[in-house]
């Protein structure tokens, strides 16, 4: 009596060589998932009310708003806005580069210098 199924060795197992895709494809994964979730774009998301926008100043430009648990998506059509207001105040480029903006009081007169 032969046996020789106790003979073969694990080398001609083709199950052996699917666990080891397997195992490859649970890694690759994982790390997706980490990925996934250390986007800072996620994590901004997790707060109760975001605006991102993107591609400012751009025709492209887009801006996801989040209020709660409604996300609206505003896609920019290249033209200027309009609506109605009033001025509420006056920002100055300065030299460095940075913006100031200063407020117009109620009645519109200018706030007093603090020195």
């Amino acid at each position: 009596m032969s046996l020789k199924f106790l003979e073969e060795g694990d080398a001609e197992d083709p199950l052996l060589s699917v666990v080891n895709l397997i195992d490859i494809f649970l890694v690759i994964i994982a790390a997706l998932l980490i990925t996934i979730a250390q986007n800072p774009l996620m994590a901004a998301m997790s707060q109760p009310d975001v605006t991102v926008v993107t591609n400012a100043g751009k025709e492209s430009m887009e801006m996801i708003v989040k209020k709660g648990d409604k996300v609206e998506r505003f896609k920019a059509n290249g033209q200027s806005g309009q609506g109605e207001g009033a001025k509420a105040g006056v920002a100055y480029r300065m030299k460095d580069g940075s913006v100031v903006y200063v407020p117009e009081a109620a009645d519109g007169a200018q706030p007093a210098a603090t020195n």
